[in-house]
């Protein structure tokens, strides 16, 4: 069965793989306390042109969001999300099981604006009971967003600004950041993310590497004891030398790029194969997540052949589905995808 499913469906990169070969019987330290996380951090910072920045290495996506964000919140604090948000969605309420609301508000193809953020602050302020309520204490975006759009770097202006304005932090999931630097047309650059952004991190899990995620903190504004959190959450490797490895190959010969490269060149081969083939598309999307409109009848029989995934429903008894690619994708792969079609 061909698998477009998502863009983790394999295990990691080669060049990754043989880097934990080769470091495999060396004896480290546990916790990420090792030679290998300090050498990723650097290289991260390097490559973030923020020298102040605090790097961290947490197993997972969902663990790293549960944990930065119940880390910088107040016990009377949410975030701000937009509903198709992953910590609202798609995270079984793992953001609410520390306590913390998540407040969303309507977005436009998975992005939060600036303005709707202004404006839900600004009305909660005004409202005298607002200390009844739950305060807003933190803006959580995506980039790439669930439906794999881009914000554009005035986009991010815009928000760091009415965060700065509203005096709480601007976060960042960057699970799949790799396919986000590389889109041919964005104008947003990893130094951009960190200059625009409080906290973000860099993705692994889909993105190269077996698993792990690189939180990064850019104003040297981690929780005090931040580890002590993470390992509170679930969220700390004893062997922290799986992580630093891997990000420490990932970040070498811009490897990371590489990945992100390869995803981006079959997505847009595929895309042109379902204009070609009259397949609607839901959405314009510029990374590796192609969102198309199936009938019923077409569902089931390219069902019977390739994996993706389910998306929603439209108003006219069509379903919203993804294929993904990733850093594994082959030509082989698109072409028999393609002749499916």
């Amino acid at each position: 069965m061909l698998s477009f499913e998502n863009d983790y469906a394999e295990g990691a990169h080669p060049r990754v793989l043989q880097k934990l070969l080769e470091t495999n019987l060396e004896q480290l330290p546990g916790y990420g306390t090792d030679r290998y996380c300090a050498s990723a951090a650097e290289k991260i910072r390097q490559a973030c042109g923020c020298e102040q920045a605090q790097v961290f290495f947490i197993s997972g996506g969902t663990q790293t969001n549960r944990t930065v964000i119940a880390a910088m919140l107040q016990g009377y604090e949410g975030v701000i999300s937009a509903v198709t948000g992953h910590v609202n969605g798609h995270e079984a309420g793992a953001i609410e099981s520390t306590g913390h609301k998540v407040l969303a508000i309507p977005g436009e193809a998975g992005k939060l604006r600036a303005k709707d953020v202004k404006d839900w602050i600004d009305n909660f302020y005004a409202d005298s009971s607002y200390t009844h309520m739950v305060f807003p204490g933190m803006v959580y975006i995506s980039h790439p967003t669930e439906y794999g759009t881009l914000y554009t770097r005035q986009e991010l202006e815009a928000l760091h600004q009415v965060c700065r304005e509203r005096n709480i932090p601007l976060y960042l999931d960057g699970a799949r950041l790799g396919y986000g630097l590389t889109a041919p047309d964005t104008d947003v650059t990893l130094k951009d993310i960190a200059q625009l952004c409080d906290v973000f991190y860099i993705g692994g899990t889909k993105v190269g590497a077996l698993c792990g995620e690189a939180v990064v903190f850019t104003r040297n504004n981690a929780p005090r004891n931040f580890m002590t959190t993470v390992k509170q959450n679930g969220a700390m490797l004893a062997k922290g030398r799986l992580l630093g490895v891997q990000f420490d190959a990932l970040f070498t010969d811009d490897l990371y790029y590489e990945a992100g490269r390869n995803a981006l060149k079959h997505a847009e081969t595929l895309k042109e194969a379902f204009r070609e083939k009259g397949y609607p598309f839901f959405l314009d999307s510029p990374t590796n997540q192609i969102f198309v409109v199936l009938s019923p009848e077409r569902m089931a029989r390219l069902q019977d052949k390739v994996r993706f995934s389910v998306w929603e429903k439209t108003g006219e008894g069509d379903t919203v589905v993804r294929f993904a690619t990733s850093w594994a994708t082959t030509e082989e792969m698109v072409q028999r995808l393609i002749a499916m079609l």
